[in-house]
């Protein structure tokens, strides 16, 4: 048997039996330093051999890293689905529901909202909560609250307006600018100025931001569709699909 044979069987031991089977320090000095030697001659004249080894190992990362993410869902369902403060668009009767973790000033935040509303013109059985998870600065902070605000004041209809006319705003996001809005939609402004920084509002940026710690969810958008975690932005087919595979 060749020095490459002996290599290839060796590294497909290496790789694929458990690491318990393959015990590379029972050899010698002189057994490793030939394992060594037959390993680099035969990857040298077999390089495809890595690529299809790390393809391999990507294929097994990713596989359980989506399982992991179906578990964190499993552990934390109640507060996604359930949480009791957040806003239920879509059909709130549907058969799945999508939940997005957003930031007003995300860009990608933006381009999934159209993503979204074209999927729930599509699909009127699908339940849409909306998670504040205001994450990119100041600006972020005094949306996520000002929309919080809104929803607490004056309910679930006056919010959507305010959601949907946060993710078009591009001017500086500050109190005077968010007053204006409120005016603007025949809402009181300063019962919303002063919410904003009452406890009432910063207990559920509070909890959305420790439910996104625990579910490892660091940036947006982030989705919960039905019992699958989609960390980002996804154009609309793809986001059907999900749901699709959801109903089963």
């Amino acid at each position: 048997m060749t020095r490459s044979i002996l290599a290839a069987l060796a590294l497909s031991a290496a790789t694929v039996m458990p690491a318990s089977a393959f015990d590379i320090s029972a050899m010698s000095e002189a057994e490793k330093a030939a394992f060594g030697d037959a390993v680099r001659e035969f990857l040298m004249a077999n390089p495809e051999v890595l690529i299809e080894s790390i393809n391999v190992l990507e294929e097994r990362q990713q596989a359980q890293a989506a399982e992991n993410d179906k578990l964190l869902v499993q552990t934390n369902a109640k507060d996604i689905f359930e949480d009791g403060y957040s806003w239920v668009g879509g059909n709130p009767e549907g058969d799945v529901t999508i939940v997005e973790f957003m930031d007003y000033r995300c860009t990608y935040c933006r381009k999934a909202y159209t993503e979204v509303e074209k999927l729930l013109e599509q699909d009127d059985n699908i339940r849409f909560v909306v998670k504040e998870f205001p994450i990119l600065g100041e600006e972020s902070e005094l949306s996520g609250r000002f929309a919080v605000a809104v929803h607490q004041l004056a309910g679930d209809e006056a919010y959507k307006t305010i959601h949907d006319a946060l993710i078009a705003f591009r001017g500086a996001v500050t109190l005077d600018s968010l007053s204006k809005l409120a005016e603007s939609n025949g809402l009181d402004a300063d019962a919303i100025v002063k919410r904003m920084n009452e406890e009432e509002v910063t207990a559920v940026l509070r909890a959305n931001h420790q439910l996104a710690e625990r579910m490892r969810i660091s940036g947006t958008p982030a989705f919960v569709i039905g019992g699958e975690l989609m960390r980002g932005y996804a154009p609309v087919d793809v986001m059907a699909k999900i749901v699709k595979d959801q109903r089963g």
